[in-house]
């Protein structure tokens, strides 16, 4: 057996026990990376509104861009990746009469079910204005209370 994994990692090929990471990455297009990372009830709404009308959840999902969604285009302006969205829906809503269109926009809505499920929203608590007082300090303005009162 330790011959054939020697004989293997000769080869260039890796075997189970040598320890090799091997890295996937997915290389998306414009279209798809300008998917919006919405939260998954809005994504699931998208899917269930491309599923019965091509195009229509991708339209809506244009508009989450406007309301400040991630996307995978950081280096793009918003309007740019709005019309993109737009861009999209157009095409699905076109080449629907081909049955095309409509299993896109499924695709389309599933895409943006599983991105909505992997991607970080953000918390509600982070979004609440933050104080930088650091505890040394905090504890200095509540002594001063204190001996004030006193």
């Amino acid at each position: 057996m330790d011959q054939k994994d020697t004989e293997m990692n000769e080869k260039g090929v890796s075997s189970s026990t040598s320890g090799v990471v091997v890295q996937v990455r997915e290389k998306k297009g414009v279209l798809r990376a300008a998917i919006p990372c919405m939260p998954f009830p809005v994504a699931v709404i998208c899917l269930f509104l491309n599923t019965f009308v091509p195009g229509l959840g991708t339209f809506v999902s244009a508009f989450t861009v406007l309301c400040g969604a991630r996307t995978d285009l950081p280096d793009r302006h918003v309007c740019c990746v709005f019309w993109l969205n737009v861009a999209a829906a157009f095409i699905q809503i076109l080449t629907a009469i081909v049955m095309v269109g409509w299993i896109m926009s499924i695709f389309w809505g599933m895409d943006m079910v599983i991105l909505a499920s992997t991607c970080h929203t953000v918390s509600p608590l982070a979004w609440q204005p933050s104080i930088s007082i650091t505890l040394p300090t905090l504890s200095l303005y509540f002594n001063h209370i204190i001996i004030a009162s006193v």
